[in-house]
């Protein structure tokens, strides 16, 4: 199989959001591009039907030549959403979904035993299995300017065409006045072969929670190559521990808040974070990293470089639709949120009413002398009040902080 260099990885990364100082450390200790050389490239995902829809997948949303879906030969995933309302009061919500060709993946058998040979798994067959069912969705060809059609409360929508990234996203309104806030609604698709989507209405005021997934609530060992792959592929995801308990006191003590599980994972492991999330966390929109340039070494540079960058801009986009909500930002101290969080504050100090970042240790490839330094939360989070931000090591820590907040 060919190979491509960690530069020219890193460099597919950067072209929107830029590598920062905490990027340049995980990357180091973790000796990433080191391990990212050796790896196999993936077959070629831009494989589009025709020539029509390589062109006109370039107009995106506006593509007139757009076409329906067929649940025989394509896959949908239509991603869970939250409603807002506008200042008309007319409630809106931004629907998001991707778009695959059925077992379009090449070299899966190629790319599986490469994995369990990196992990030390050769010899299990089941290991096997569940990584070629985590890996398959990094193969599969993406598919563009295509579109689907979904039943949103009894009225016919078409979303789409999806572009070059083989995503559309369209921000609709939603038929009727009379949701409450925490109430949700289940919308499916019409002739297809895609994943229903839940519908979560959230008013303009409350309290509100942005959380990171990877080492904040999912061991994922973002500092090692290596624990990457054994996570997210070969084992069955494990919570922090101490967090579901958490999460749920949140959700209980500040009345149902909408949440946001904001990770720099690629959109390609939506199904297998999102049934982590259903099964251990309260339902919320989950906003993955777009990257269907995808291959396994990307993979790795998706985690781990321009991840500051990334959060702001979609916390910019969350600020944007819910500007009068108090929100709680949580995550870790392996890579950026602290940055991240602590940027968003300084743009809009009244719109985040407390932030908490776990102290991640115990991973080996982790410079912790760094990463979980008080000078680097300090540098982190200049311009917040001491009173906003917390670092933790047990979520029970937190529980006197969650109850003292009060009212938004």
């Amino acid at each position: 199989m060919a190979h491509e260099s960690a530069n020219a990885m890193a460099g597919q990364a950067r072209q929107r959001f830029q590598e920062t100082e905490q990027d340049r450390i995980t990357r180091e200790s973790g000796k990433f591009s080191e391990f990212e050389v050796d790896m196999p490239v993936l077959a070629n995902r831009f494989q589009s039907y025709n020539f029509k829809d390589n062109i006109s997948s370039y107009l995106g949303s506006r593509n007139p030549f757009g076409v329906q879906v067929d649940p025989k030969k394509d896959a949908v995933w239509l991603f869970d959403n939250t409603a807002f309302q506008n200042r008309m009061g007319r409630w809106k919500a931004e629907f998001v979904a991707a778009y695959f060709v059925k077992n379009s993946g090449k070299d899966l058998g190629e790319i599986v035993a490469w994995i369990s040979d990196k992990i030390g798994m050769t010899d299990d067959e089941n290991v096997k299995a569940t990584i070629a069912s985590r890996v398959q969705p990094l193969l599969d060809a993406i598919l563009t300017a295509h579109f689907v059609t979904i039943d949103l409360q009894g009225v016919n929508v078409k979303l789409g065409p999806s572009g070059r990234d083989g995503i559309s996203a369209d921000e609709l309104a939603v038929p009727g006045h009379d949701y409450k806030d925490g109430e949700a609604i289940t919308s499916k698709a019409i002739n297809a072969d895609a994943t229903p989507l839940n519908t979560i209405f959230a008013s303009p005021k409350g309290w509100a929670v942005i959380s990171d997934i990877d080492d904040t609530i999912k061991k994922t060992m973002t500092s090692s190559p290596i624990g990457i792959l054994t996570t997210t592929f070969a084992e069955e995801p494990e919570p922090i521990k101490g967090m579901p308990e958490l999460y749920k006191h949140l959700s209980q003590k500040l009345n149902t808040p909408p949440f946001w599980y904001l990770s720099a994972s690629p959109y390609n492991l939506y199904p297998f974070l999102r049934q982590f999330r259903e099964t251990y966390y309260p339902p919320g929109t989950l906003i993955l990293r777009e990257a269907s340039w995808m291959n396994l070494a990307g993979f790795l540079v998706n985690l781990t470089q321009g991840t500051e960058g990334y959060k702001v801009d979609r916390m910019q986009k969350i600020h944007e639709q819910f500007p009068k909500r108090k929100f709680i930002c949580i995550g870790d101290s392996t890579q950026a949120d602290p940055e991240a969080y602590g940027e968003a504050y300084r743009q809009y100090a009244n719109w985040i009413g407390a932030i908490y970042i776990r102290k991640v240790t115990g991973v080996s490839e982790m410079d912790e002398g760094k990463k979980n330094s008080p000078e680097r939360f300090e540098n982190a989070f200049k311009g917040v009040p001491k009173s906003v931000w917390y670092v933790f090591t047990d979520p029970s820590e937190l529980y006197a902080k969650v109850d003292a907040l009060g009212s938004p």
